[in-house]
């Protein structure tokens, strides 16, 4: 059944079909940020869903190998048919979509506002969704209303149909009534309009500024399925690779696998030593040979340095399903990797980032400038990464294998640079769109060795790498 609201609107956008093209040629900064911002999280790869595409100008110039454009005005179709004969367009109705098939990104561009039933909508999308598919929803910010509507009355924007009222909490608790979770809202644009210079400087700037960005015109809403494994179906789903790091660790190599509980369907433990000067390399073997019977030890020397250099060696011969980095100084305990495993494997994130600033630590933990710098990093990698970061630099991060391959095709994005690896890994999981969730842990002090971590060289590289990182994501 359809109501009078909906059939008011079908008209409308049947009404405006034919010009609607040059119309959005008018504004075409304001939708090309749209799409730009878009395809920062989409790869070619990706199957692409539009809900109410329009003409389909939107979804012809995003990334994708499948593409598919529903809306339920017939005009609208028949004009985005005739001019991107490349991307499927079919017209349908989004509370009844009959699609059997399932996609890696479903986006709503600017469309829920008019909608009947979002609620229901979002029920329809469910069997379009597979457990990695990701919602991301673009909408007006409420605030800009009257602005909008000024535009409109005096002829600058055309007259639409009456729209719901949202706010990005409304549209997140419509998404979790309906199956989803919300993981990161963004605003972006302060001046939808191009203006040289001006628009330049307050858009690429301006409005990436914590205060001003509340001010943005566009919102945006990252939702994926939710998701609610019990940690009983998933105690054998998944095998894991424990990568061990260590350089100058001699002591604690047999306590790393002596204190490490079985968890996971199989586990694959990799130690990659590195440029010791001390018999970390001779006791690995020793360890490897003695525990062949009980253990599956993998063992490898970096060609490079850092601790970075060494991860991606460790996770370059590794072979099961979930990737762990343990650090040999164990300050991180090895009897806490089982939650990491959990929370993984249950869904509750898809990039588990141990984080040693929750719980009180060991005396002799942490030195006093390094807790300073790791608070500072914290806040910046929080604005960076658009969600919460408390601890950027725990060296115990974990993440599927099939997640580290497509990160490592977009390395090249940020570069190759990062000497500790957090950086690499943290960044990457954002280009990928993943949910990242902090896992606290007590921070221990070690036991044998000393600390390879320079407080004042380290630091200046990592202002060097958040300076870089913040012209790949927010500046530019």
């Amino acid at each position: 059944m359809i109501t009078s609201r909906k059939q008011d609107i079908l008209n409308h956008f049947d009404n405006t079909a034919a010009s609607y093209l040059q119309y959005r040629k008018r504004f075409s900064y304001y939708g090309n940020d749209i799409i730009n911002y878009l395809n920062f999280f989409i790869s070619e790869t990706d199957s692409i869903l539009e809900v109410g595409c329009g003409c389909g100008e939107t979804i012809a110039h995003l990334k994708g190998n499948r593409k598919v454009g529903i809306d339920f005005s017939p005009k609208m179709i028949e004009v985005a048919q005739q001019n991107f004969p490349d991307v499927d367009f079919q017209v349908m109705d989004a509370e009844n979509i009959s699609l059997d098939k399932q996609y890696d990104v479903i986006i709503f561009n600017n469309i829920i506002g008019y909608l009947d039933n979002i609620q229901d909508v979002f029920y329809a999308i469910k069997k379009n969704c597979h457990e990695h598919t990701r919602i991301i929803i673009s909408y007006y910010n409420h605030y800009w209303e009257p602005i909008l509507n000024f535009g409109e009355t005096i002829g600058y924007k055309k007259k639409s149909p009456q729209q719901n009222w949202l706010d990005a909490k409304d549209i997140s608790n419509l998404l979790y009534l309906s199956g989803f979770e919300t993981y990161r809202i963004n605003k972006r644009l302060l001046l939808p309009i191009y203006i040289p210079i001006l628009s330049w400087l307050l858009n690429k700037y301006v409005a990436k500024l914590p205060l001003f960005k509340s001010m943005c015109l566009n919102q945006f809403t990252f939702a994926r399925p939710l998701l609610n494994h019990s940690e009983t179906v998933v105690a054998d789903k998944y095998s894991v690779s424990i990568c061990i790091p260590a350089r100058n660790e001699s002591g604690n190599i047999e306590n790393a696998i002596l204190r490490l509980p079985k968890f996971g369907k199989h586990q694959e433990i990799i130690f990659v030593e590195g440029n010791s000067s001390d018999d970390t390399w001779q006791k690995i073997q020793e360890i490897q040979e003695k525990y062949k019977h009980t253990h599956d030890i993998k063992i490898a020397q970096q060609s490079g340095k850092g601790k970075g250099d060494a991860v991606r060696k460790g996770y370059s011969i590794a072979t099961q399903d979930i990737l762990m980095i343990l650090d040999a100084d164990l300050t991180m305990p090895p009897e806490e990797l089982p939650k990491f495993y959990n929370a993984i494997a249950t869904g509750k994130g898809e990039f588990i980032n141990g984080s040693r600033l929750v719980y009180p630590m060991d005396k002799e933990a942490m030195r006093f400038l390094n807790t300073l710098g790791n608070k500072f990093f914290s806040w910046v990698f929080s604005w960076l990464l658009e969600q919460p970061i408390k601890d950027s630099l725990c060296g115990t991060k974990v993440m599927f294998r099939e997640d580290y391959l497509k990160l490592i095709a977009n390395r090249k994005f940020f570069g190759d640079f990062d000497p500790f690896g957090d950086f690499d890994l943290l960044f990457g999981a954002y280009k990928l769109n993943l949910k990242i969730i902090d896992l606290p842990i007590r921070y221990k002090e070690r036991t044998y060795g000393t600390t390879n971590i320079s407080r004042f060289t380290n630091g200046f590289m990592l202002l060097r790498m958040c300076w870089f990182a913040a012209g790949k994501i927010k500046f530019w």
